[in-house]
């Protein structure tokens, strides 16, 4: 049985994704490591880092291939603190099932959603 403990980004520019997912998260990296380009948070059950990465060059070309999901029961109030943070738009929140879901992108333009738990 597989069990997914993380989710990393690569990016050539980490100072931007670190400061904004620093706003997102509300702390500063769990793990820090800049002279290997390594910057870290424990999210809910999983971790989540932003490493730099010499392949990658600029915004995401394919940004909805993989999209990242952070769970909360706030989407709308979430997905209004991300966007006034610098989260670009991509979808306003919606009703889905039995609850919400948003789209946003990073500085990256990697997509990332907001969900209601699901049951």
């Amino acid at each position: 049985m597989l069990s997914l403990n993380s989710v990393m980004l690569g990016s050539k520019q980490p100072s931007a994704l670190v400061a904004f997912y620093e706003k997102v998260f509300g702390k500063s990296a769990d793990m820090v490591d800049p002279d290997n380009g390594f910057w870290g948070w424990q999210v809910g059950n999983a971790f989540f880092g932003i490493l730099t990465h010499s392949e990658m060059d600029g915004k995401s070309k394919d940004p909805g291939r993989m999209m990242i999901n952070f769970e909360t029961s706030q989407v709308k109030e979430e997905f209004e603190r991300i966007k006034s943070l610098g989260g670009t738009v991509i979808h306003e929140p919606y009703e889905m099932g039995e609850g919400f879901i948003a789209t946003l992108a990073d500085p990256d333009g990697n997509y990332f959603q907001l969900m209601n738990p699901m049951s």
